[in-house]
């Protein structure tokens, strides 16, 4: 499934990559590679694909699921896919509570002590994903113990924050995956792809040198 996954995203564009004027992540990290999951939404195909995969993943490793909810702002329609699939209750997390009306975090509507799978779209060091689950947690007494998400950047930050919080992260595929691909693909050289595995293996800081 990575490597099929993989193939999706580099062959519809959604992984793109600029060695001279890195891209910026949330976390504030400089990378020379971005995956933008957002697109994936406008291309039915692949949004198909996605979505399959995650209801496989699903079924294959037995979750159990009383509710989708989705990280804002890209987890939200990836988080509504697969509940309507499942014909699930769907939430979804702000970054952070409102400072009006009910000052929720969690928007939707949700039982208490239910358990509840996090749809994200990617991962990069996993902080967006854990506080989601935290704010599903202290809100709703929620069991939250999964994280799905299309692609992972699979930094040595994501395992330690998620199982710090006591969650696991199940991407549906890696950066290895991605970069080989892309290298398959000719849309990288043998170089550019070396590049990327010098960022992969210390992302904080990889631009500058």
């Amino acid at each position: 499934m990575m490597k099929y996954i993989a193939e999706i995203l580099v062959r519809h564009d959604i992984v793109k990559t600029n060695f001279e004027t890195p891209f910026v992540w949330v976390s504030g990290i400089h990378s020379p590679i971005y995956c933008d999951c957002r697109e994936i939404i406008s291309i039915p195909e692949a949004r198909d694909a996605i979505v399959a995969a995650f209801l496989e993943k699903i079924e294959t490793e037995n979750f159990a699921v009383d509710i989708i909810s989705g990280t804002a702002t890209a987890g939200i329609p990836w988080a509504a896919f697969v509940a309507q699939a499942l014909d699930k209750p769907m939430l979804y997390v702000r970054p952070e509570p409102k400072k009006h009306g009910a000052g929720k975090q969690v928007e939707g509507r949700g039982d208490r002590g239910k358990n509840v799978l996090v749809v994200e779209d990617a991962l990069s060091t996993a902080g967006s994903s854990v506080r989601s689950a935290e704010a599903l947690r202290k809100e709703l007494d929620a069991n939250v113990e999964n994280i799905l998400a299309i692609f992972s950047w699979d930094t040595p930050a994501a395992p330690r924050t998620a199982a710090a919080a006591n969650l696991k992260l199940w991407p549906l595929t890696y950066f290895d995956e991605i970069a080989d691909t892309l290298e398959e693909s000719r849309k990288i050289t043998a170089e550019q792809k070396s590049e990327l595995e010098r960022f992969h293996a210390d992302p904080p800081n990889w631009w500058g040198k």
